[in-house]
């Protein structure tokens, strides 16, 4: 055959198979997403409550990922579509970093925020794999090495000024509001009547909403939060007054929708639990390549 048609053969081959697709972005489930079944469950809790806590003292957020592989993508490529994703740290603070490990290609990175390259920076990062993760990989230590190398990113990161970590209260699910709602109804129609009594109906609900508003906003630090509850407690005050007039006192309930008796209805807070995966989420913040990668 012609050389022409030997080009035309690998042209069509070379069209023929597809080219392998990008590994997916995993869904941010936890401050740990382990895709590879590395670390035990007694592993993961440990560091997700060490970022967790962090996070609430020092307001940055750190993620761990580890996954078979990045190809055909390098792991640079496919951290930086991490980051993109998951937002990782504070919006327009930038205090977020990400430890990615590609196990069955034997590469990592630490994937650093802006606002954080300042103190983790590039040859710091590349100090953390090379002196403190990698040793541990090679030894087959992966829980080891992923705990201790995030350690020393937060002990790095506690040396860099930054804002305060804003008071603020993640609810994973309605069972976790369900509390809060029956406290309200508790103290607008209970509590409440004190002030609707004194003040007057109008009045008196105002009162209650507000204080019901001010403790929220106290105790929880949510304005959107104590802004509707404190709308919910004066609807329900100033409702309950009129349930009042219309049926005058009987000394004992009409099956109403204020019945105090037991019921099957939304009101009951049953049990629920509350897990890492549930509740966190990346806070908005912004990754331009910063940080290293190794190998092991």
């Amino acid at each position: 055959m012609t050389l022409s048609v030997w080009f035309a053969i690998a042209l069509l081959l070379a069209f023929a198979v597809p080219a392998s697709a990008d590994v997916a972005v995993p869904q941010l489930t936890g401050r740990v997403v382990d895709q590879t079944g590395t670390l035990s469950s007694g592993d993961i809790a440990a560091l997700s409550q060490k970022l967790r806590d962090f996070e609430a003292r020092k307001g940055s957020q750190i993620a761990v990922l580890i996954v078979p592989t990045t190809q055909p993508e390098t792991i640079e490529q496919y951290s930086i579509r991490v980051a993109d994703a998951w937002k990782i740290g504070r919006k327009k603070i930038d205090d977020g970093a990400i430890l990615v490990v590609a196990k069955n290609d034997r590469h990592l990175r630490i994937e650093v925020g802006y606002g954080l390259e300042g103190a983790l920076t590039d040859v710091t990062a590349r100090r953390i794999i090379d002196e403190i993760i990698t040793p541990k990989f090679r030894s087959g230590d992966f829980g080891g090495g992923i705990t201790d190398g995030v350690e020393r990113m937060m002990r790095v990161i506690d040396g860099e000024p930054l804002p305060v970590p804003s008071p603020t209260v993640n609810f994973g699910s309605l069972d976790d509001l369900a509390p809060l709602f029956i406290v309200t109804l508790f103290a607008s129609v209970s509590v409440g009547g004190f002030f609707r009594a004194v003040l007057g109906r109008l009045l008196g609900s105002f009162v209650t909403g507000g204080i019901i508003a001010a403790l929220t906003w106290f105790i929880l630090g949510s304005f959107a939060l104590a802004a509707a509850l404190g709308a919910l407690g004066f609807i329900i005050g100033f409702v309950a007054d009129l349930f009042s007039v219309i049926t005058p006192g009987t000394g004992r309930s009409r099956g109403g929708p204020w019945s105090s008796g037991s019921s099957s209805g939304g009101w009951s807070s049953g049990s629920s639990s509350s897990s890492d995966s549930g509740s966190f989420s990346g806070g908005g913040g912004s990754f331009g390549g910063g940080g290293a990668s190794g190998s092991w």
